[in-house]
């Protein structure tokens, strides 16, 4: 009979492998930074800024002490973190590039019917010229190219054809980011951007294990499909076979995982991952971002903490049931809220537009207390003053919609 996790513990298995357990206290810069991006295994990029971009709020929700400029260095002075895509773009530790060397490989044998099909002709014919460029004049933005190519009015995908081909190239390795300017993506020739050390290919054979064994380490225990959709860097059938395969040797043991409401679902973990015991979360209240990599799997998070959460950036505003941009609110090992909070920085103030309690939660003068020393730190970290809360800002739960 396969071991029971209950829901206590494998909620403090999932907070502890994000690094959500512990108070986001400590250093946060140099080799310490580091550490943290290779604990959490991927920083999802975002360009929305409601009140920091997505890869700033989720290291600074682990480590108070963070600023910005601290990992921009290991970005572009030490070399040490690159940015490609996971599930969407991210912030990856440089070591993986020899794995996603498979992972370009496959994107330029597959990719170029869905990319002619959705972005203007004539970007293929540009790959020549910009290398050659680059080459000879050194990194480009979006910019910089497509002088005199039809500019797109459709929308973020309508790219003219330069830009097209600068991020075929960087998906399919040939080009890097070697920098941001605003946020804006600055491009140059791999061999520039990533360390010679980093940049032999895994050997075929071993990407499979690597990404599955790797995602195993980082999630703590998983099904085949949670497995695979860790990295994306293989598929659910690669990852089933290895599971199966895995268990035969021993290697991995199967346990059943007790979720938020009592439900069960069957996955594979390590066997010394049944004699762990992770810490007791702390109990101090934090916000996450929509992009988190704890909510990146939607549905894991949802069976294990029983908290539904969509972000509604793409949702016209009337059929918005929250809102636009709004926070997961993290006490202890419950996520007990939402919030909807923005910075205006030219008027100093990050401004509290309304707060939703999950079910069953109330909002006691203590955990009031928490929530406001937490947006106070907060808006030290958007760079305001003060925090302000609108009338009417303390709302009443709103279930999740049916399916």
């Amino acid at each position: 009979m396969a071991a029971l996790i209950p829901n206590h513990l494998a909620r403090n298995l999932f907070l502890d492998r994000h690094a959500l357990a512990e108070a986001p206290v400590g250093p946060a810069s140099g080799a310490a930074l580091q550490d943290l991006v290779d604990r959490i295994g991927f920083v999802q990029v975002d360009s929305i800024n409601t009140v920091a971009r997505a890869h700033e709020m989720i290291l600074w929700s682990r480590r108070q002490s963070f600023r910005p400029l601290a990992l921009k260095r290991l970005l572009e002075q030490e070399r040490s973190l690159w940015e490609h895509w996971t599930h969407d773009a991210s912030i990856l530790p440089s070591r993986l590039h020899g794995i996603w060397q498979h992972r370009f490989a496959r994107d330029a044998e597959r990719p170029h019917q869905n990319w002619r099909r959705w972005f203007r002709e004539g970007y293929e014919a540009q790959f020549d010229g910009i290398l050659d460029r680059i080459a000879r004049e050194g990194p480009v933005g979006t910019a910089d190219v497509g002088e005199g190519e039809l500019r797109g009015r459709g929308g973020w995908w309508d790219w003219h054809p330069s830009k097209t081909a600068l991020e075929w190239l960087w998906r399919t390795g040939r080009l890097a980011i070697t920098r941001r300017e605003g946020f804006a993506k600055i491009y140059d020739l791999t061999e520039r951007v990533i360390p010679e050390a980093h940049r032999a290919p895994v050997p075929a054979e071993e990407v499979t294990d690597w990404a599955c064994r790797s995602a195993l380490r980082q999630l703590g225990f998983g099904t085949p499909g949670e497995i695979a959709a860790y990295w994306n860097a293989i598929g659910p059938q690669d990852a089933k076979v290895w599971c199966r395969e895995a268990l035969a040797r021993g290697e991995v043991a199967e346990a059943e995982v007790e979720g938020a409401a009592g439900q069960r679902r069957r996955v594979v973990l390590f066997p010394a991952t049944l004699d762990e015991i992770p810490p007791e979360p702390t109990r101090r209240l934090r916000l996450l971002s929509p992009f988190d990599p704890a909510l990146r799997d939607r549905n894991r998070a949802e069976f294990l903490l029983g908290f539904f959460y969509r972000i509604e950036v793409f949702v016209p505003e009337p059929k918005r049931v929250w809102g636009y941009y709004v926070f997961p609110v993290l006490e202890g090992d419950r996520l007990v809220g939402r919030i909807d909070v923005k910075a205006f920085r030219d008027a100093g103030a990050l401004r509290v537009k309304a707060f939703w309690p999950e079910a069953g939660v109330r909002l006691t003068k203590v955990r009031r207390a928490k929530l406001e020393a937490e947006l106070e730190r907060l808006a030290r970290f958007a760079g305001c003053g003060r925090v302000e809360f609108l009338d009417g800002w303390e709302r009443e739960t709103i279930f999740p919609p049916s399916p």
